[in-house]
């Protein structure tokens, strides 16, 4: 038995509290002492495209193969409706695409995988692919432990570690009157939001959880401080008058007609901390002819539409932020303040939420509204 075993209690006790000192202080000066940024090169992109590379891109399971060998044996999956985000470039062409773990209504679980060639302003509609495996593919889907799964085909297996927020709940004075907690929200843009519904209104708020270090900086826009609007991402935020927050006003439009990570957080809903019905009952009381045609989720029976909750706008100048700020500085004493922050609200052509006339808008070619 060696000496460090065999100190009085007492001793051990002061050891091991010199040794929890000195972690603090180790982590303390790690924090004070962040790392410089990582570099990317011109030069590593250019031979990426001139390579030659050999995959069968009109294959799903040899495109799922080549994703899962290429991963290490444990990934985190950020994102809370459970997207793994990938990318990479075949003989010159971009692709993009996912792995889902979607957990439907009494916690079944699927596995989603989907690929695209990536789209341009010059070219929106592309080749793409999504299909749903499991045995008949000789994959498998094993639920390890709570928001821990591995994806298993051939001689691979990878484990997904879903993003755990279930502790994470808006701080004490971040909710107006009539407003419920719906969950929280890590958008793969790697910002994080609380969905909020107002049963006054009958209107949903996504609010930037300022809790965590925010993954961006913020500008004030030209005339007010009221909006500030990310350098990253383009996200429009407004600073509540009433309360000490942030909401989510604007999104690029040309984001979104991309599809990229800075899309907006309509597609990265709190699936796996939505508590019961309450999704479901806030999504009936704005539209109650849906009662009987969505999940608890919000989605249609065959799983290919969703009920979308985009208060915000789809900007294409930030001059139209403007209508926010005026809205919202007239009506700050009256009960319909927080209409203010919702564009259909004020006026501005929103994508449709019905999910019928959705699927009627639906490009042919396109599997799904949600990648």
């Amino acid at each position: 038995m060696s000496e460090r075993t065999c100190l009085p209690s007492w001793r051990r006790l002061g050891a091991l509290a010199a040794a929890a000192a000195l972690l603090a202080a180790v982590t303390a000066a790690t924090a004070q002492n962040p790392e410089p940024p990582k570099l990317h090169l011109h030069e590593d992109y250019m031979e990426e495209i001139t390579r030659t590379t050999t995959l069968a891109v009109d294959d799903p399971l040899a495109v799922f193969a080549f994703v899962l060998n290429s991963l290490p044996d444990r990934v985190k999956v950020y994102p809370t409706e459970n997207y793994y985000y990938f990318s990479f470039i075949h003989n010159g062409t971009p692709y993009g695409g996912n792995i889902r773990i979607e957990i439907d209504e009494g916690d079944k679980v699927s596995l989603h995988f989907g690929y695209y060639e990536t789209e341009g302003e010059w070219r929106l509609e592309t080749p793409r692919k999504h299909v749903v495996f499991g045995a008949a593919q000789g994959v498998t889907l094993e639920k390890i432990e709570r928001l821990v799964y591995r994806v298993s085909y051939g001689g691979k297996s990878v484990v997904f570690a879903l993003n755990d927020l279930s502790e994470v709940k808006p701080p004490a004075g971040a909710m107006a009157p009539g407003e419920k907690f719906i969950g929280p929200i890590f958008d793969d843009s790697g910002i994080r939001f609380f969905l909020v519904y107002n049963s006054k209104l009958k209107i949903f708020l996504y609010i930037l959880d300022e809790t965590v270090k925010v993954a961006e900086e913020l500008f004030p826009y030209q005339g007010t401080n009221r909006i500030l609007v990310g350098k990253r991402t383009g996200f429009a935020y407004y600073r509540d008058h009433k309360l000490d927050r942030k909401i989510l006003i604007g999104v690029l439009d040309t984001n979104v007609r991309l599809n990229n990570y800075f899309d907006g957080p309509f597609d990265q809903l709190p699936d796996n901390f939505i508590e019961g019905e309450m999704l479901r009952e806030a999504i009936l009381e704005v539209q109650p002819n849906l009662k009987g045609k969505i999940d608890r989720f919000g989605r249609a029976p065959d799983g290919e539409v969703r009920f979308s909750i985009v208060p915000y706008l789809q900007y294409f100048e930030l001059s139209e932020l403007d209508a926010f700020h005026k809205c919202a500085s007239r009506k700050i004493q009256e009960t319909v303040y927080y209409n203010c922050f919702v564009a259909e609200k004020l006026g501005f052509d929103v994508p449709p939420q019905d999910l019928s006339e959705r699927l009627q808008k639906q490009p042919a070619g396109k599997p799904a509204t949600r990648q």
